[in-house]
């Protein structure tokens, strides 16, 4: 496999396409495309693995592909990777209510990234996971379920952007993609 000197990003959000170029910095150009590419159920990392490989397929060439989580340990790990639409059909108030007769409200955050490197190809997934607490929404609501995740104190919605790139579940597994693209750029070399 060649070392990929530009990613493509598929995804429509501005703020995790931000989020990813703040963190994965110089030397790997990202750019971004929004595939509509139909999601399987299942695990985070099948997901993941699907949806990569559906839009290498779809582009014609390698793909960056991003899937998050958010996992409730009262709920064994829901909402998990259907947060979104969790999200969307209860609102930050509604998540919390889905904890509020459990005495524990501790949850993950996952963050897999998967990448392949052309139609066919196996995808190669890099996972982060940042442990918190899901506590009454604070802060500015631009950003998912930023408000309602709580880490050491502050909600991720709380903090600024460095502040949250240095610690999240994103950060966490672009650190793991950026290893591997040195690695990977040694190999070349």
């Amino acid at each position: 496999m060649s070392f990929p000197k530009k990613l493509n990003f598929i995804t429509g959000n501005r703020n995790k396409l931000a989020e990813v170029r703040a963190i994965i910095g110089n030397g790997v150009e990202i750019e971004s495309q929004a595939i509509d590419v139909p999601e399987i159920q299942g695990t985070s990392e099948e997901i993941a693995k699907e949806k990569s490989r559906r839009a290498a397929e779809a582009i014609g060439g390698p793909v960056l592909t991003e899937d998050t989580a958010l996992e409730f340990h009262a709920l064994r790990g829901l909402p998990g990777p259907y947060i979104k639409h969790f999200l969307e059909a209860l609102g930050h108030e509604g998540l919390n209510k889905m904890l509020d007769s459990f005495d524990d409200r501790t949850a993950e955050a996952v963050c897999t990234f998967a990448f392949c490197s052309g139609p066919g190809a196996e995808p190669i997934l890099f996972q982060g996971r940042t442990e918190g607490v899901i506590v009454r929404a604070r802060g500015p609501a631009k950003f998912g379920w930023d408000p309602i995740f709580e880490y050491q104190g502050k909600t991720y919605a709380e903090m600024d952007k460095e502040e949250k790139n240095r610690i999240s579940h994103r950060y966490k597994a672009l650190v793991k993609l950026q290893s591997w693209l040195a690695e990977e750029h040694e190999r070349e070399v």
